[in-house]
């Protein structure tokens, strides 16, 4: 266990310690977020590109803590590719192609390295066990990769919200991995969770640094990269369960901005004040408040995540099921399907 524990130390200290310069580094070079509409909820110019420092975390604990693999080679490359792509846009407001294709670039370099959806259980056939994808592995490892990459973007918009969302889908992919004996992955998924914890002081409300879309595109491209090879290359049924459960707030939030989008006839890239933690704003909730709320849904899907990794049957696909009809259902009542400019 300690083996464990010494990964997520370090990059809680890095993290810790990195931040200050970082925000430092943000405010000269003029990476800072001017509130031009009402749908940001700060008022000040905020440095931003906090997700430097937490890149650098996890980097540097990866290749204090882990041999370099091929895997770990490509994410470590798809990683820099995203934060490039992540740093230009907080200097420069990259528009919605240029990111694309950063992270079409990044999803192709750990396809080259072998980190790949190669395969689908069914659960619901004892005669076939695995549906091999074959050629569709790359588009649909391509689309989990970009999708999951913006999910995080897509939440990030109350003060500590991405990070803490990011630390307790790390901390509950980490706990899954073991049950494989993953440890490669419990590495990375440690160094990542010690990464945020350690930006989240500078972070929290109110925060004194953003992760901007530095840091925000990069976790969600290492969740999604980690999940392909902590969890989608078991032969369990978790295999199609886990992922989804682990980051299920990034899922739906976004899954639902992009439904209610199409309902009323806007590009699904068009900001609005819809989302949920908008929605917990206008009930009266403050911004903490709002924040701890959407903390304790991360933290109760990990924990039925948790709970289906020890399952391993069709049982977890209905127990799945339930669980997104049941989001459904609530997030109809928050009225997160209708318009909100």
């Amino acid at each position: 266990m300690l083996k464990y524990i010494l990964p997520f130390l370090t990059a809680v200290i890095f993290s810790f310690t990195l931040t200050p310069l970082v925000r430092k580094l943000a405010i000269k070079i003029g990476a800072v977020d001017i509130p031009k509409d009402n749908r940001r909820v700060h008022k000040e110019p905020m440095p931003h590109m906090g997700g430097l420092a937490i890149f650098f975390a996890v980097i540097i604990v990866t290749l204090i803590f882990l041999p370099l693999s091929r895997e770990i080679i490509s994410i470590i490359l798809g990683g820099t590719i995203i934060v490039m792509g992540g740093i230009l846009d907080d200097l420069r407001d990259l528009n919605p192609k240029a990111k694309f294709m950063f992270q079409i670039a990044a999803g192709l370099v750990i396809i080259i390295g072998g980190v790949k959806v190669d395969f689908v259980t069914n659960p619901f056939s004892r005669d076939i066990a695995l549906l091999d994808l074959r050629w569709l592995s790359i588009p649909i490892t391509l689309f989990w990769i970009v999708g999951i990459t913006n999910t995080l973007n897509f939440i990030d918009g109350l003060d500590g919200l991405s990070a803490g969302v990011a630390m307790i889908s790390s901390l509950t992919l980490m706990i899954v991995a073991a049950r494989f004996g993953y440890s490669n992955i419990i590495v990375l998924s440690a160094a990542m969770a010690g990464a945020c914890l350690g930006f989240l002081p500078y972070n929290f409300n109110p925060a004194k640094i953003f992760m901007g879309d530095t840091g925000a595109l990069f976790l969600g491209f290492m969740l999604a990269a980690v999940t392909i090879e902590g969890v989608m290359k078991s032969v369990a049924t978790i295999a199609i369960v886990a992922p989804i459960l682990i980051l299920s707030v990034p899922i739906f939030d976004t899954t639902f901005a992009i439904c209610r989008r199409l309902l009323n006839g806007q590009s699904i890239v068009a900001a609005d004040k819809g989302h949920l933690h908008h929605r917990l704003l206008n009930r009266g909730f403050s911004q903490r408040k709002s924040v701890l709320i959407l903390y304790s849904i991360s933290a109760a899907f990990g924990l039925i995540a948790i709970l289906v990794s020890q399952a391993n049957s069709k049982q977890a696909v209905y127990l799945s099921l339930a669980l997104l009809i049941g989001s459904v259902i609530v997030a109809a009542k928050l009225g997160i399907f209708e318009k909100r400019n």
